[in-house]
């Protein structure tokens, strides 16, 4: 896991505001990744808590289905990687330039 926040599935839908369907139902999604091999045994790290708060906006406000959500989560992760690269590439050609 990414972070070192390590909570249990009752906690994690508490924090997050979900019902244990929809968190199963995102993990299906693919959209989270939990660890452990069954939803009572599924222990998530604070990295999930972000995309599950962002995947749950993406649900309500664009009222996209699950499958729509974990898309659009993977196309916004695209974007942000290559917005990355696009700075990383713009300071190197700025030390040519100058």
């Amino acid at each position: 896991m990414s972070d070192t926040l390590v909570i249990d599935m009752q906690e994690f839908c508490e924090v997050v505001g979900m019902p244990a369907a929809f968190v199963i139902e995102i993990v299906e999604h693919g959209i989270l990744e939990p660890q452990g091999r069954r939803p009572d045994e599924w222990v998530f790290d604070g990295a999930s808590l972000s995309i599950a708060k962002r995947a749950v906006r993406l649900h309500h406000q664009l009222q996209l289905e699950w499958d729509g959500v974990a898309l659009a989560l993977n196309l916004l992760e695209e974007l942000e990687r290559v917005r990355a690269e696009n700075r990383m590439l713009k300071q190197r050609l700025g030390r040519f330039l100058d």
